[in-house]
């Protein structure tokens, strides 16, 4: 077993602390390491680029280049100002920012499409009437919200990212990993997937205190 990363810098005010989220991409990602290496070993082929959007503390890319594909080339992203120097500050602190590059921006706006091989979301997912706003957060210091609040069924953020998976992810090696929590109704969402040309598959799932959480694997059919 993979050691977790540490986060001694974190700033548990600003920054979503790693939770049992957090911990359920981790343990995916060491189950899904044969099958994302075997994927990218083609001799010759492009270096893999791997992209968490809303990346937060930094923990699971951190993880990913150090266990996954340390070879590969990772960018993360997030709204929060606070959670791009501490992901970084993360890296560095685990031995390897090489390959590594943060970029603030909502979702994946400004990268180029077509090019992401590997996606890892661990969206907003908690059902709150609520969406936070960037104006409120540069007013009141409060970034904490965009890691949490999905709107009134969870899926605002999501929703926005699947229905763009084909314009920025890599369709002929791509695969894509996005947690879900049960009241996002994660079984509706993927038959949906599977009906616009996806391969979809549930990877993990765990109960969480009174949540259940699961991660879904997304590729495109040939």
């Amino acid at each position: 077993m993979f050691p977790t990363p540490s986060t001694t810098n974190l700033d548990v005010a600003r920054v979503y602390e790693p939770a049992e989220d957090s911990f359920l991409f981790l343990d995916l990602l060491q189950e899904e390491l044969p099958f994302i290496q075997e994927r990218f070993a083609t001799v010759n082929a492009p270096t893999p680029l791997v992209v968490e959007i809303g990346l937060g503390s930094g923990i699971v890319t951190t993880f990913f280049h150090k266990n996954i594909l340390p070879d590969a080339l990772f960018i993360g992203t997030d709204i929060n100002p606070y959670a791009c120097s501490i992901s970084k500050e993360t890296s560095k602190e685990n031995g390897d920012t090489r390959y590594f590059d943060v970029l603030r921006t909502n979702l994946w706006d400004g990268l180029r499409p077509g090019l992401v091989d590997v996606l890892l979301f661990n969206p907003p997912y908690v059902p709150d009437e609520t969406v936070p706003s960037i104006e409120n957060a540069v007013k009141t210091d409060d970034w904490l919200d965009f890691a949490l609040l999905g709107g009134s069924d969870g899926m605002q953020v999501t929703s926005v990212v699947l229905d763009r998976l084909a314009e920025f992810l890599n369709l002929t090696r791509g695969v894509a990993y996005i947690l879900f929590c049960k009241r996002n109704k994660p079984v509706e969402v993927a038959n949906s997937m599977r009906n616009r040309g996806w391969i979809v598959d549930m990877v993990n799932e765990r109960k969480a205190g009174w949540e259940v959480l699961s991660i879904w694997k997304f590729r495109k059919v040939k």
